[in-house]
């Protein structure tokens, strides 16, 4: 809808009539047509030329482009500026013209797919766009959703369909949707053509697990809910057909509302380039000034006695008027200085990079056949300077692949294996598994090894066949038998999965489910329970139960959830077993296994009928409707009776411990932010040596108020840095603590904290973050637990907000989405939980470890590219342009030019462009083993010291001392020198070539000097540059094209007479020796005397080819504690709503140690062995220096 049409009125509420289109037409609904396309024919050259126009760089060179067609003021052709920025807009708008166009042809494609419509009695063929608000549509298999649509029918039983969400959420597992039981007997045309029900509901939104509304329709009314609707983007899949009203179309459904842009990340490199181009312009603007204050005072002590052969025009009337023309003048001739190519370039840089991380071999996953993505192009030398690491747990450091380990029932523990000494056995590989041929309908896949729980269920233990009679029954699990006996189960998540298939093992098949009934086979016996109510899971009750009616007419409520919360809920006679039970969770939360409490309870029928009355009711509440049902569901869970408690394990993921020891060693911080609870987050820590037993002190910060959170975090701050170095109790502003002391004290011992979820509620206070903030810098490790998602994302803003440092958020599941957003760099892992974090993220790929590659390699590289690329691109443009500013104060500052008008026009985008561009791509100092061996050599990203503002301060007086000798050597050589026939060369347009060749030559022979690996691509596009240079410098000066272009091409034949003397060559010589020595000199010295560890690792990289380091395994450190482990749940809500409400089932290690060894004796060996050398992969390993020795005893 076009923008002057749109509807500004907020929307309150939904009213939508079924097959009612003139009531539906008075809320002016938007219609199903969609549009993503920014352009059309007509408005595609203003609206674009707009949008690049808005850029401060394209803007400026207009500006500069109007004032050359201004022959008072320019002194150069309109080509100079107006054939690089044509280029560079030309360039952008086919790139945005090109993905509109493909955004125009998915628009057309997606508008114009036909959808059946309910129209006049009977079914017809219309295409998305003409389909509205209030039509009945008909969906049949494997067909796209065309909106958001209530579910009314299908071919299925009781109104149930399976879906397909991956252009959604990116998950490929089928979800079920449920229609309500009043209208799942609509199948007949008839009756949906008499059906006139209203829906009213929440307004358009972009929350796509959350829908309420209630349908009226025949005097009643009925809570309606996500697991009604059938979302546009979705498929419908093992569904003949189905039946729905569209409730909202077009850019209103929630898929499209979830369209909106991305916050635009920039990066620290491209903040510093907007100062230092402001820098620029200023001091553009002071040597304008300086030139034209110049050419006042020359004309009026000067310039008058020459009036005779040179008069002013006749609109020059003054001296300071001539210096006022003079000052654009020499705007328009030093506006080169900043180059508009410079931002082509650096986005060509970004790309490159970009695709190096696609393309990389050794970050793609073979078994799930997964590679490096890099989903954004611009914030590659921004993984190059990453401080802290923010990372899920679950997913991410883990496999998320559960496994049943253990179980406590009764006060029993079951799952460890003992020998005939009546000792415990390790389990391993080829530890006997046992035989649970008993059972034709087990998973020959799962693997347990304690047999004695097997002999219990054979003996027919009650409490033990209770126990797997609700892991059996309690769960959102949906059943597909594939075959006879072949189950496979669809879980919400993991745990679930793994918790239903040990009961199914164990004797307690979940067979089969009907919306009201669940069929169990236990011990080979078929029992069918009738379900009365799913009282689903979500991130506040921690917790779900079922209530069920047992063959025998009994109800039961069977309840599995955080240990925490089950606890709370137990009836007084399951006091002495839950200290049992309390104990044996703190013996799995030593092997960092994730546990659920087990509880039941008999419900009388009376209670529950009047129950089920108030359920009712709430549910059909628009207002706070799920407040209402947790008080509901919380006082039917009371007096529960404990039955156990089960511990899953998830493995850590290959080379996580490695790697962030790796990542530890580069200085970078890693923060876990993990929804587990304390004891498992701990344990997990253990695991990756993230806390060891070594450490001075781990601080748990577990206060229930915000006093006691202060006190805690005050208590840790003064037990690092001492009583004296924190100001008095009643001030909550800690003092700042500067850099030097920090580093001093996190050299003397080594903290960590671990901060609740409910503690760091408080801690986020403003009045408490400084002081967290503090904490957690002077902790080498952190783990925040029990976070909720807004939690992590409010730590990663803290961290961003308050420290200038780049942050990375990596994450696996939709919980980490927001953290991954708020982050600098967002890394997602493809993993067990869905697609979302990857598709909210910048980077991802399979596995944890590779995120060391990212940033120590990847990262590490373009950092270094990019800071390289900006220093010599400054430092040439410098060099060619101020050449300029000194030929002014010689040609009485008349604003002419030193080079021919087409050299200006084609340094940049010709001449010079390819090396540097080569340079920022290919470039590297070390190798990619060398990077990860010595993660050290990540530091002075971090630290910012490649490319700064004191960087480009060495680089403009670099560039300005260059073009100082550019132009004074040869115009010295110039005023004396002769040609071999004894006449003069001293010809403006003889000078100007020798500038122009001596710079070329010049900026060539840098670029080779500054390059630290080369390629045959570097060669062929650095020399064959300056080839290029050469065979157009003659081209454009020779006879031809004067004859054929005689005012644009004034140069004839210069280049010809002036390069074919011997002295001119000599100059250009002594002009490339003198610009080029004193910066090679000085690097030289600086690489021997004070080598950088760059240097070093350079130089061993190059007189060690043959011969690796001795490479050793970091040595895993498990840990044993006595602290309680994690509930084990899923992230998200369930389905148990949705199985209650209606019909829902069909009837059927690059972490090393190194010792250099000995190299060939030289004076720069003996040097560097006075600086230091290069020490192991640990820098600060106190082995470092006997290896060093033992190396240069050993001969080669």
């Amino acid at each position: 809808m076009a923008f002057w049409r749109r509807n500004t009125h907020i929307e309150k509420e939904r009213r939508v009539k079924a097959n009612a289109w003139d009531y539906n037409d008075k809320f002016s609904y938007a219609d199903n047509r969609i549009k993503t396309s920014k352009y059309n024919i007509l408005t595609f050259l203003p609206i674009n030329f707009f949008e690049q126009f808005q850029r401060v760089a394209n803007a400026y060179f207009l500006v500069l482009s109007i004032l050359q067609l201004i022959p008072e003021i320019s002194s150069l052709s309109w080509f100079t500026t107006i054939v690089p920025l044509v280029l560079v807009l030309v360039i952008t708008a086919v790139k945005d013209a090109t993905d509109d166009y493909f955004r125009h042809k998915s628009d057309q494609q997606v508008n114009n797919r036909q959808s059946q419509v309910l129209l006049r009695g009977s079914l017809q063929n219309e295409k998305w766009m003409n389909v509205r608000v209030g039509d009945i549509i008909k969906l049949e298999n494997n067909q796209f959703v065309a909106a958001d649509i209530l579910l009314l029918c299908s071919s299925e039983p009781y109104g149930l369909c399976y879906i397909e969400t991956a252009e959604l959420d990116g998950e490929t597992n089928l979800k079920v949707r449920q229609a309500l039981t009043v209208t799942s007997g609509l199948g007949d045309i008839t009756k949906l053509m008499n059906f006139d029900g209203e829906v009213v509901c929440e307004p358009p939104n972009n929350k796509l697990d959350k829908f309420t509304g209630t349908l009226y329709w025949g005097g009643n009314k009925y809570p309606l809910d996500n697991d009604k609707m059938l979302l546009r983007g979705c498929v419908l899949r093992n569904t003949e057909w189905c039946f729905g009203m569209v409730i909202f179309a077009g850019l209103q459904t929630k898929l499209m509302q979830n369209s909106g842009r991305t916050t635009f990340k920039r990066t620290s490199i491209d903040k510093l380039m907007n100062t230092l181009v402001l820098w620029i312009f200023a001091s553009l603007i002071c040597m304008g000034v300086i030139l034209a204050i110049g050419n006042t005072i020359w004309e009026s002590c000067i310039g008058r006695n020459f009036q005779v052969f040179l008069p002013w025009e006749g609109f020059q009337s003054s001296a300071v008027f001539s210096g006022f023309l003079t000052f654009w003048s020499y705007i328009i001739i030093l506006n080169t200085v900043v180059p508009i190519s410079l931002y082509v370039s650096v986005e060509v840089l970004r790309l490159g990079h970009s695709y190096f991380i696609n393309w990389d071999g050794k970050m793609y996953h073979s078994q799930t056949d997964t590679a490096a993505e890099a989903r954004t192009t611009t914030l590659t030398e921004e993984l190059g300077q990453v401080e802290f690491i923010f990372s899920d747990k679950t997913g991410t450091l883990t496999q998320n692949i559960m496994l049943f380990s253990k179980c406590s029932i009764n006060g029993q523990t079951y799952g460890e294996v003992y020998n005939e000494f009546d000792e415990k056995v390790e389990i391993t590989e080829k530890t006997a598994c046992v035989d649970f041929s008993f059972n034709p309908l087990c998973d020959r896949k799962f693997k347990f090894y304690d047999g004695s729980l097997v002999e219990a269920i054979k003996l027919e233990d009650p409490t033990v066949q209770e126990f797997f009679r609700l892991l059996a029954l309690c769960h959102t699990v949906m059943p597909e038998e594939k075959s006879e006996g072949n189950l496979v189960y669809q879980a919400q998540s993991p745990d679930e999965g793994a918790l239903v298939t040990a009961a199914r093992n164990f004797g307690f098949v979940f067979r089969a489910r009907t919306p009201e009934t669940i069929t169990l086979y236990e011990m080979g016996q078929a029992v069918t329970y009738q379900l009365l109510a799913i009282l689903d899971f979500n991130n506040v009750r921690k917790r779900m139960s079922v209530i069920v009616r047992n063959p025998q007419g009994k109800i039961k409520l069977y309840s599995k959830g955080a240990d925490t919360i089950i606890f709370e809920l137990l009836d007084s006679s399951s006091e002495a077993l839950m200290h049992t039970t309390s104990e044996h969770l703190s013996e799995f939360a030593g092997e960092g296994l994730r546990t659920l409490a087990l509880a039941y309870k008999d419900v009388d029928e009376d209670y529950f009928a009047v129950w089920t009355k108030r359920l009712l009711f709430a549910s059909t509440v628009i207002e706070n409707r799920e407040d209402q049902l947790a008080v509901l569901y919380e006082e039917i869970e009371q007096g529960l009776k404990l039955l156990g408690a089960t511990a899953i394990e998830d493995k850590l993921q290959e080379g996580v411990p490695e790697t962030i020891a790796c990542l530890n060693r580069a200085n970078i911080k890693i923060w876990v932010l993990t929804g587990d609870k304390l004891e498992t987050a701990m344990n997990i820590g253990y695991s990756c040596n993230m806390l060891r037993d070594d450490m001075n002190e781990v601080f748990i910060i577990s206060g229930y108020t915000l006093l006691e959170v202060q006190q805690q975090l005050r208590s840790a701050k003064e037990h690092i840095l001492g009583v004296s170095r924190v100001i008095s109790a009643g001030d909550v502003q800690m003092k700042d603590v500067t850099a030097d002391d920090v580093f001093e004290e996190t050299l003397i011992a080594e903290y960590a904290l671990v901060i609740n979820g409910h503690s760091l509620t408080h801690a986020l206070e403003p009045q408490l973050e400084h002081v967290l903030l503090d904490v957690a810098c002077l902790c080498k490790t952190v783990i925040c637990c029990r976070v909720t998602p807004m939690q992590k994302a409010q730590v990663v803003e803290l961290v961003k907000r308050h420290k200038k440092a780049v942050t990375l958020a990596i994450g696996d599941g939709a919980n980490d989405v927001s953290m991954i957003k708020t982050a600098h760099i967002g890394v997602g892992i493809s993993g067990q939980e869905g697609m979302q974090a990857v598709l909210a993220s910048d980077y991802s790929f399979a596995q944890f470890r590779y995120l060391q590659r990212l940033l120590l390699v990847h990262g590490r590289w373009s950092y270094f590219r990019m800071c390289n690329f900006l220093y010599y691109f400054f430092y040439k443009n410098f060099a060619f342009t101020l050449v300029h500013f000194w030929y002014g104060f010689f040609c009485g500052f008349s604003a002419q030019t030193v080079y021919d008008q087409w050299f200006i026009t084609l340094f940049n985008i010709v001449y010079t462009s390819l090396p540097v561009l080569a340079m920022g791509l290919f470039d590297q100092d070390v190798n990619d083993q060398n990077s990860l061996r010595y993660p050290s050599l990540y530091k002075p990203g971090q630290q910012n010291l490649l490319f700064n503002k004191c960087q480009f301060f060495l680089c403009t007086v670099q560039g300005v001392c260059t073009s100082f000798l550019l132009f004074f050597i040869p115009y010295g050589a110039f005023s004396v020198m002769v040609k071999e026939d004894g006449s003069h060369l001293s010809d403006q347009q003889a000078f100007a070539v020798t500038i122009a060749t001596s710079l070329v030559i010049v900026v060539s022979v840098q670029i080779g000097l500054d390059k630290h690996y080369w390629t045959a691509v570097n060669h062929l596009l650095t020399w064959g540059s300056l080839t290029v240079y050469f065979a157009i410098l003659f081209a454009m000066q020779s006879d031809g094209i004067f004859g054929v272009f005689p005012r644009n091409f004034p140069f004839i034949g210069t280049a010809r007479n002036c390069l074919s003397e011997k002295s001119v060559w000599l100059v250009i010589l002594l002009t490339t020796v003198v610009c080029v020595v004193p910066g090679l000199v000085v690097r030289f010295l600086r690489a021997d005397l004070f080598p950088t560890l760059t240097d070093k690792v350079r130089h061993l990289q190059q007189s060690r080819k043959r011969d690796r380091p001795q490479e050793k395994n970091l040595r895993r450190v498990r840990r044993t504690s006595s602290r309680r482990s994690a509930y084990a749940f899923s992230h998200q809500q369930g389905y148990g709503e949705l199985i209650t409400s209606g019909k829902n089932m069909r009837t059927s290690i690059v972490s090393s140690a190194c010792s250099p060894e000995r190299t060939p004796n030289s004076w720069i060996e003996n040097v560097l062995k006075r600086k230091n050398e290069v020490s192991c992969v640990s820098d600060k390993s106190t082995e470092a220096p006997e290896s060093d020795k033992r190396a240069k005893q050993t001969p080669e």
